[in-house]
């Protein structure tokens, strides 16, 4: 199975470019969207929400991620393998979380170029072949060369600010929710958020965190929108007191 996590967006070309290069490279693979609305420009955003939607991916599993602002320059593209899946994508700190909190993980530099490559779509012409190559079984040794570590690393350590936004208007942080005491509130700009179960514990327009579907620290509010009510986009800082 191949994965695809971006910030293409689902509405512009770019998704169905990369699809159709996988359906004539790997036709029998099937190809899940994970999101393609991941934080654009914010590389380190990003890192930590494809962390928390890897957890869900089955062993083997094959995930092209790519959030690239740097495309074309001077960045490596690579192959990380982690906890038994496989990441492709941009050595600019995107595949950094999941490296650093996995206790094995290999990396492997990709030397292979295609004859076609344009310079603004790694994602089609790079990322995308590698991906079709290991979810089918052939893993391109040839194309690749292993390295001892990934260049730019975020770490393993919690985010603590918001790194996505729902339609909703939720907003999910970077801080994993089973590290924070239970009694523990959120600070956002001065203002103290409890915690709740659900959205039912709290009255309708009151905003609350919770432990989301995916593992994080998330805030809400009962039938509108957090972000809206609070004024929280990606990059807000969340603090917390227990």
């Amino acid at each position: 199975m191949i994965f695809l996590f971006t910030d293409f967006g689902a509405a512009d070309i770019y998704v169905g470019q990369v699809k159709a290069v996988l359906a004539e490279l790997a036709p029998e693979e099937a190809v899940i969207d994970l999101l393609h609305e991941a934080p654009a420009f914010n590389v380190k955003a990003a890192a930590h929400v494809l962390a928390a939607l890897a957890e869900g991916v089955p062993r083997e599993g094959v995930i092209m991620a790519v959030v690239d602002p740097g495309v074309g320059g001077g960045r490596d593209a690579v192959v990380v393998r982690a906890e038994g899946k496989y990441f492709v994508g941009p050595d600019n700190g995107l595949l950094s979380v999941v490296a650093s909190r996995a206790a094995r993980k290999t990396v492997w530099s990709i030397k292979w170029r295609p004859r076609k490559l344009a310079r603004s779509f790694h994602g089609r012409d790079l990322f995308a072949p590698i991906a079709a190559a290991i979810a089918s079984g052939a893993f391109p040794e040839g194309r690749l060369e292993r390295k001892p570590r990934l260049k730019a690393n975020f770490g393993a350590e919690d985010l603590p600010q918001v790194i996505y936004v729902d339609h909703y208007g939720n907003a999910m942080t970077g801080l994993r929710a089973g590290g924070l005491p239970r009694g523990g509130r959120l600070v956002v700009d001065g203002r103290w958020i409890a915690r709740a179960r659900v959205f039912s514990e709290v009255p309708p327009g009151e905003a609350f965190w919770y432990e989301n579907s995916i593992g994080l620290a998330e805030i809400a509010a009962n039938s509108a929108s957090a972000a809206a009510k609070l004024g929280l986009t990606v990059g807000t800082a969340i603090g917390f007191s227990s």
